[in-house]
């Protein structure tokens, strides 16, 4: 009897980053806390972050109206309110969540007059959401700034996740810029990336708008060969699911492409990525060091796919 096909699936997680900057990650072991950076002057004299993880919690510092790009600010408090907004969902974004998260918000302005102005604006943000909020009047750090606001969200498991197949330049670089922070050794140029389009199914996941993770299915090589199916999820987007969604519409188009045993690859300094195989039931076959590189691998197998 023919062997079934299998598939290889390799669930690419890595050690959350300890500290990152809007636009840039650094991975520094595995922990629950890190903290995110903007850019901005005041943090870095004062000795802060602009937010902080700490498991499922995310803390955003009071912020305010500048604009950090070029440490300038507008005299109007209506677009300060707005700046203050774009700063926080940067913050939020690179912390793993969005506005949908937050569950506490707070406004600081020196003069009480000036908050009904920024209700037009704060509730395009947070009607839907509606968190507990207070708003105090007193004085701020810097006699231009007139508004200051600070949010605490909590991410919870992420709902609406959507699955699309790469088409175009813009999510071919979407994809390559999650390929290359969750596998840095492999990391690939844009032309390469578009080679595999041609070959593999590529896919990009988002939350709404927002890029959280990518992969990739390629068929077998050959009758009764390995189907492999690689999922990867960008690190501050890790534990709310997605990889799991990712996974299992890998899954399912591996199905469709006759599959019956499935093959997966984590590389064995990868505690999350052999605690996710291994939770559904994978079993380590091999262990091995490929020629000419020191990082070690490690392949599971599941016999049965769930249907």
């Amino acid at each position: 009897m023919a062997d079934l096909a299998a598939i290889a699936a390799c669930v690419a997680l890595c050690g959350e980053p300890a500290v990152t900057s809007w636009g840039r990650s650094s991975v520094a072991g595995m922990t629950k806390r890190r903290a995110v950076l903007s850019g901005s002057v005041f943090e870095e004299r004062i000795g802060y972050a602009r937010a902080v993880v700490d498991g499922d919690w995310v803390h955003v510092s009071g912020t305010t109206g500048f604009d950090y790009a070029s440490m300038t600010i507008s005299d109007d408090v209506v677009e300060q309110a707005e700046q203050c907004l774009r700063n926080i969902g940067a913050a939020l974004s690179e912390a793993g969540c969005t506005f949908a998260d937050v569950v506490r918000v707070r406004y600081l302005l020196p003069e009480r007059e000036d908050f009904e102005s920024c209700w037009p604006v704060l509730r395009r943000v947070f009607g839907e959401v509606r968190p507990a909020a207070t708003m105090m009047v007193c004085g701020l750090a810097d006699a231009r700034m007139k508004i200051e606001i600070e949010v605490y969200a909590r991410r919870g498991p992420v709902e609406g996740v959507r699955i699309e197949v790469v088409d175009g330049e813009r999510m071919l670089e979407q994809w390559r810029h999650v390929h290359n922070v969750v596998v840095p050794p492999g990391a690939l140029s844009l032309e390469e990336v578009r080679e595999r389009s041609g070959r593999y199914r590529l896919e990009n996941a988002y939350v709404g708008e927002v890029l959280v993770g990518c992969s990739t299915v390629r068929p077998a090589e050959r009758d009764g060969g390995a189907v492999t199916v690689i999922a990867r999820v960008l690190p501050e987007w890790r534990g709310r699911g997605i990889g799991r969604v990712l996974y299992e519409n890998g899954l399912a188009y591996a199905r469709v492409l006759g599959a019956g045993v499935v093959e997966t690859c984590v590389l064995a300094v990868n505690g999350d990525g052999l605690w996710f195989a291994e939770s559904r039931g994978f079993v380590e076959v091999d262990r091995y060091v490929l020629p000419g590189e020191r990082d070690e691998w490690v392949d599971l197998r599941l016999s049965v796919i769930e249907s």
